[in-house]
């Protein structure tokens, strides 16, 4: 018998007093980070730096040392979201307690695809809480996810088992009339995505046109329905939007959900953004009315609930569906009555994912931080800073609105009669490139009637009314320049 091989040393700090003076010292960087956001827009990444957040594949370790010195390097290298004039696309900006969670998280380390431990109840916590918010039955099923879109691909095969049967899981949709869903014109390319990864393909997802309130027409819709069935197809959910990409605009819950009644389809609704209007008083909760009644609805977190990525969640009415879209316990996983491999249900039997982070305690720990009043509070400011930028370019005799603004999104262009409309397409687009690197705000841009438009989406709480006012006359500067 020979004597067995020593141990490895492991990969816990060797000097436990240093780790600790370097951990501090990151968390001071970090502070400082978030304290100073007003003074640190995006910044374009210059090679130096690049060049050093790829070197060649580590062999031997640098240590704790300077790995922390290198992490505190990059905190000025961020998209620039934590800034108050950021206003591109719909990036959130996290919090000071989502960082505390996102410290505890880490040093946790939970799997929260099951068994029994804390983590798991502070999940529970969070869905339970926002069925309450949106008003879904305490009955219904939830699970946080990566974001809006693993989350509509998530009630989107609960929709298809229900309406077409447990068989889609087993024997697949090949063979079977084609499944069709139905969304507004505009709806969020996700929805696209979605239908594609459950195989359908992009030709069973029908664009229904607007109406005149921006809103999913309904008259169409039905007529859609109707067509597709004569053809031998097999409509199976409807998606609402609450809140477009494009303009904020919500489509009509309480009459989908009539709808759908009638034709025995199921109710999506995709909230990513727009759904958190619901907690933000008059008269912008009204733009949610009905939202409760759907199947299921899909929404972030880190977007306009201002949590650190990446957290979304999905909410199912029929928790049976749910579950029976996605339970598989082999024998690995076999539950059991006591000890760690008890605590049913398993968020795994909800989702794709066995093996998941803790996103749920950045969650918990902002909305026991803040409370639901003061989060709402932030949110319908960020609608008042939208009707404030509006105001502003309605004012200004070298712009225009691109549509009304009804939430926390303003879409405007510049007024140059001097070009062609390829021309100022070129133009907005340059625009928002030059005041993205001169650091003075992050517009986005979008399409709107087939032209381009500067595009905000403000879902910042560090947006104050002077940061909008920087950003419209950045814009009243910068339009008049030669690109």
């Amino acid at each position: 018998m020979t004597d067995a091989a020593p141990d490895h040393e492991g990969l816990d700090p060797t000097d436990r007093d240093a780790f600790r003076a370097q951990a501090h010292a990151l968390l001071e960087a970090c502070l400082d980070h978030l304290e100073a956001a007003r003074e640190r827009p995006w910044r374009p990444v210059s090679e130096e730096v690049r060049e050093a957040l790829m070197p060649p594949l580590p062999r031997s370790g640098i240590g704790e040392d300077a790995t922390a010195k290198a992490l505190a390097a990059l905190l000025p290298h961020g998209t620039g979201n934590t800034h108050p004039g950021f206003f591109g696309w719909v990036h959130g900006t996290g919090t000071h307690a989502g960082l505390l969670a996102e410290m505890a998280a880490a040093a946790i380390n939970a799997n929260l695809g099951g068994r029994d431990h804390g983590a798991n109840y502070v999940e529970r916590a969070v869905i339970g809480w926002a069925k309450e918010i949106f008003g879904f039955p305490e009955t219904g099923s939830g699970v946080l996810t990566t974001g809006t879109s693993q989350a509509t691909v998530i009630a989107l095969a609960a929709a298809r088992l229900a309406i077409a049967g447990p068989g889609t899981r087993k024997e697949g949709i090949t063979g079977g009339p084609g499944l069709t869903a139905y969304c507004a014109a505009g709806a969020h390319n996700a929805m696209l995505k979605a239908v594609e990864l459950l195989g359908h393909g992009s030709d069973s997802l029908r664009r229904i046109p607007l109406g005149a309130d921006g809103a999913m027409d309904l008259t169409a819709l039905r007529a859609a329905i109707a067509e597709d069935r004569a053809a031998g197809h097999s409509p199976f959910a409807v998606i609402g939007t609450a809140g477009s990409v494009d303009t904020g605009t919500f489509d009509d819950f309480n009459a989908l959900a009539d709808l759908v009644a009638a034709e025995g389809l199921w109710l999506h609704v995709d909230g990513a953004f727009g759904a958190w209007a619901r907690i933000a008083g008059d008269p912008w909760r009204g733009l949610a009315a009905g939202i409760e009644r759907a199947h299921s609805l899909a929404f972030d977190f880190h977007k306009w609930m201002y949590v650190q990525y990446d957290c979304g969640a999905v909410l199912i009415r029929d928790e049976a569906a749910h579950r029976a879209a996605f339970a598989a316990r082999p024998s690995y996983l076999e539950a059991q009555d006591a000890g760690l491999g008890g605590g049913e249900p398993w968020f795994c039997d909800y989702g794709i994912d066995l093996s998941r982070g803790f996103r749920a305690l950045k969650v918990w720990s902002t909305l026991r931080a803040y409370g639901l009043d003061r989060l709402g509070n932030a949110i319908a400011a960020n609608c008042r800073h939208a009707a404030h930028m509006g105001a502003l370019v309605e004012a200004a005799p070298e712009l225009a609105l691109a549509a009304p603004v009804c939430l926390n999104l303003c879409c405007f262009r510049v007024v140059r009669p001097d070009l062609s409309p390829e021309e100022a397409d070129t133009l907005h687009r340059r625009i928002a490139i030059r005041l993205q690197e001169q650091g003075t705000c992050v517009f986005s841009t979008t399409t709107l009637q087939g032209r381009t438009a500067l595009r905000a989406a403000i879902v910042n709480h560090r947006t104050r009314l002077a940061d909008v006012e920087r950003a419209v006359e950045g814009v009243r500067k910068t339009c008049g320049q030669e690109f």
